[in-house]
């Protein structure tokens, strides 16, 4: 469970001090096995799922709850906007070892709305205040909202205000992550709306200053550290997307810059060693190797003999009974006089 260590974001509960810093949940990419891979470079970031809808974890056949121990804190992200489903999955994830509960109200694809969830339900506030209020009833772990600044052409800073005042201060959430752009719900792919609007950074600094009392936090378009403390002079914490899964070893300094500590920080080679045994184990429960290896292709990210450690794991991860023998040869084309 959450580790009640350090010192709570503004005087808010132990809980949120891992909200400082987080890895965004991000489909088809933060999956058990990348989550288990980032947790061996940081101990205090926290993690999400991947958003999984109540339908997937209500109805469907497979266990879409599953997670490692060790990726604790960690917290499920849920994709709907049924109450009553909301809440039962809630207690699920608590019954389950979550540390928190997050609804997403960012997600603009046409599938998620579909669905009627996502970024569309921005301009649904007291149904979003609904859901996070069912959900706090049945739970005692945090209960969060993800969102984007705005929607198609309602993205005035009233607009915001009213929505972010709705689901606080009419359903309790304590805590929001704020993807600084706005989401356009038609003409632009989910990919274009990462990348087109444009961040809007000052909006989220005055957000804060106008709910003191709320956890904020900032999500969209965050690449380095560096960045990171520069926000953190204005909000609670920031949430970083494909920098750290196509630039992993950024989080491996996380534990130090950001919350302070003092722990060794590991070789890449080092963090690589630390995966064999649970790429073995996660082997003989049936899992392929690939499904494990693509989250970590971008661990020598910049360095030489990183294009020849990508290109190996791609053309042999994928072979049947492939085991960290793969890795091992991966490894041996990074030059040994880099010690890294």
């Amino acid at each position: 469970m959450l580790i009640n260590e350090g010192t709570e974001v503004e005087g808010k509960k132990p809980h949120f001090y891992h909200s400082r810093f987080s890895i965004a949940p991000m489909l088809d990419w933060t999956d058990r096995h990348c989550r288990y891979f980032h947790r061996l470079m940081t101990k205090d970031t926290l993690l999400y799922t991947e958003m999984v809808t109540t339908g997937a974890i209500i109805h469907g056949k497979g266990d879409f709850l599953a997670y490692n121990e060790e990726e604790h804190p960690v917290a499920l992200q849920l994709g709907g906007s049924n109450p009553a489903d909301l809440a039962t999955c809630a207690k699920l994830a608590q019954e389950r070892g979550y540390d928190e509960v997050n609804l997403n109200v960012g997600c603009p694809s046409d599938r998620v709305q579909n669905g009627r969830f996502g970024a569309c339900l921005m301009a649904e506030p007291q149904l979003v205040a609904d859901c996070v209020s069912a959900m706090r009833d049945v739970v005692d772990i945090p209960v969060t909202v993800k969102t984007r600044i705005g929607i198609d052409d309602q993205d005035s800073y009233e607009f915001l205000t009213d929505f972010v005042s709705t689901v606080s201060e009419k359903a309790g959430c304590e805590q929001l992550t704020i993807h600084a752009r706005k989401a356009w719900l038609s003409g632009l792919s989910p990919k274009e709306n990462r990348e087109i609007p444009p961040l809007d950074y000052p909006r989220a600094y005055q957000l804060k200053k106008d709910f003191p009392h709320l956890v904020i936090a900032l999500n969209g378009g965050i690449k380095t550290l560096e960045d990171s403390l520069e926000h953190l002079n204005h909000l609670d914490g920031v949430m970083v997307g494909r920098e750290a899964y196509q630039s992993p070893y950024l989080l491996a300094q996380v534990d130090n810059i950001i919350f302070g500590k003092d722990t060794p920080i590991k070789k890449r080679s080092e963090i690589v060693e630390e995966m064999y045994p649970y790429i073995e184990r996660q082997l003989s429960q049936g899992a392929y190797l690939g499904h494990i290896t693509r989250h970590m292709l971008g661990l020598f990210q910049n360095m030489p003999g990183a294009r020849q450690w990508r290109r190996y794991i791609s053309e042999n991860a994928h072979k049947p009974g492939s085991g960290i023998e793969v890795l091992e040869a991966a490894l041996a084309k990074i030059p040994k006089e880099l010690n890294v």
